[in-house]
């Protein structure tokens, strides 16, 4: 896609802070970072959603984000890390080119995880029971 600022990325027509890349993988340190190192991980080739990806791709991609995470602990000396896929506008993706993200976490950052709620009585097997349904 010409106008996918991660395709010109890719192309070297946008300049990045590369930490990583092969034939189909390329990692990169996000210009706006929740904490130093939050490092996005892409396929080369432009895919919009992680659902659109093959599965060979995917394979290839979430091996990268494990190793990119390994060497954001040692590298940066954090305590741990997210990893973060928005899938689609509604879940926060802003940019049309799948992209994981590893986000390096010490202990006291101050970032708050998810808020969570409650199934009202019985209401949680509905709801497995819809996915169940939508896998067959």
């Amino acid at each position: 896609m010409s106008d996918c600022i991660f395709c010109k990325i890719i192309k070297g027509e946008i300049p990045s802070s590369k930490v990583y890349e092969d034939d189909a993988v390329l990692a990169f340190l996000d210009i706006h970072p929740i904490n130093y190192g939050h490092t996005l991980v892409i396929p080369k080739e432009h895919h919009e959603t992680v659902v659109d990806l093959s599965d060979n791709l995917l394979q290839e991609v979430i091996l990268q984000v494990k190793r990119i995470g390994q060497a954001v602990m040692a590298g940066l000396r954090v305590d741990g890390f997210n990893i973060g896929l928005n899938n689609g506008r509604a879940a926060g993706q802003e940019v049309d080119h799948v992209h994981f993200h590893v986000i390096p976490r010490l202990s006291n950052d101050g970032l708050k995880h998810w808020p969570s709620r409650e199934y009202a009585e019985s209401e949680n097997e509905k709801v497995a029971d819809k996915i169940k349904q939508a896998l067959k």
